[in-house]
């Protein structure tokens, strides 16, 4: 399993654009299954969340390596995918996420800066 990983979050839908959105996720599913068949990532998984009161109502966990993670963000098609999301949700987001090594990395980094302050 990858240590890296993008959590796209999005918060509630634009009102009157209900319908769009709706088919904007479906066209977000498939744009990241394509990216699965091609080995650009790992996996992806959808999640909504109940209503909690907080602006998130869900998100997209895509797991990967950091390399081609970061290629796939950079890309034209990728770009495309987030403008038409942005277009349909409030509070959208595109997040780098670590776990296993990369996490073990990440707390090396904070250590060593932490030990640096005091």
């Amino acid at each position: 399993m990858a240590d890296d990983a993008l959590v796209i979050g999005w918060g509630s839908v634009v009102r009157g654009r209900e319908l769009k959105a709706l088919d904007v996720f479906g066209e977000t599913i498939q744009f990241w299954a394509a990216a699965q068949q091609s080995g650009r990532i790992e996996s992806f998984q959808p999640f909504l969340l109940q209503p909690h009161g907080g602006g998130l109502a869900g998100f997209m966990l895509v797991t990967g390596d950091r390399g081609k993670l970061d290629e796939l963000r950079a890309s034209d098609d990728f770009g495309r995918v987030v403008a038409r999301a942005g277009m349909v949700v409030e509070e959208l987001g595109v997040i780098d996420a670590y776990g296993g090594e990369a996490l073990a990395q990440q707390m090396g980094r904070f250590r060593d800066a932490a030990a640096a302050l005091s």
